[in-house]
């Protein structure tokens, strides 16, 4: 599969797809510069009044709740709605879920527009589920990626999405399929919005990519992968940030090949 994902790498690169972002005020710059480094071209778009043409001219949409208002709810719904409407990619990164019933509330009706993709930490997929009584540490994960995999194949069976758990290991959940992914460093997790990244790439790659499974599996590959060796470089959690962004520049393919660690079930 190596050679597969480091196709659609560059594939990514040479399409360059148009990714509309409702993101959050933490990771808006994080967000667009992960998708400029690796040939994607973002859009940073919230305002209601423009989100459906947004949409229309946009090869995918990313929903985050990270810092969510009533004012955003509703454009992230209505985006939501038309990308559903259109038959266009989006991913969900349900930031948080289960701190508060009002994040919940609008994340239940996100989910009615049925994600193509969803990803978030162990602790949010299970909230999101509510399969579990689980409190929820913010955007950090209180419960191990494992943990979260009957929730994540329970959402997929309701909306039908495949769902991204991020963790030590990030497992990919589409159906009878369930990929492992063992790359990125501890060193990552003090770095805030890496985990945003990560489904702004989704976006990316799902925008570009038929095979929607081995679309998210490629990202997440990638940003794990190249989190790794640019901690090889890095001083601390500042300059990991910074080497982060120019290793998705930059990677070359033996790079990618030797480094990348996965599996599947």
């Amino acid at each position: 599969m190596e050679k597969t994902l480091w196709k659609y790498i560059q594939q990514v690169r040479a399409q360059s797809p148009l990714v509309h972002n409702i993101s959050n005020f933490v990771v808006m710059n994080n967000t667009a510069n992960a998708l400029l480094s690796v040939g994607a071209s973002p859009i940073m778009a919230h305002a209601k009044s423009e989100v459906v043409e947004m949409v229309t001219i946009s090869d995918s949409l990313v929903i985050n709740i990270g810092t969510l208002d009533e004012v955003w709810s509703e454009s992230m719904l209505l985006a939501a709605n038309t990308a559903s409407h259109l038959g266009k990619p989006w991913v969900l990164d349900p930031v948080g879920a289960g701190a508060t019933s009002y994040r919940d509330h609008i994340l239940k009706e996100l989910l009615r527009e049925k994600p193509t993709v969803i990803r978030g930490n162990a602790s949010e997929i299970i909230a999101l589920n509510k399969t579990n009584l689980i409190k929820t540490k913010g955007v950090d994960s209180t419960s191990q990626s494992g943990e979260a995999v009957l929730a994540a194949l329970d959402l997929h069976q309701q909306y039908g999405s495949i769902v991204c758990i991020s963790g030590e290991t990030d497992i990919v959940i589409s159906g009878s399929q369930e990929i492992h992914l063992k790359n990125g460093h501890l060193l990552m997790t003090k770095v805030t919005g890496l985990g945003c990244s990560a489904t702004a790439l989704i976006g990316a790659f799902m925008a570009v990519i038929t095979n929607k499974t081995e679309a998210v599996t490629a990202a997440m590959a990638l940003i794990g992968v190249a989190g790794e060796l640019a901690e090889k470089e890095s001083n601390g959690p500042g300059s990991l940030q910074v080497k982060l962004l120019d290793k998705l520049y930059n990677i070359t393919e033996a790079e990618f090949n030797n480094t990348l660690k996965f599996g599947i079930l």
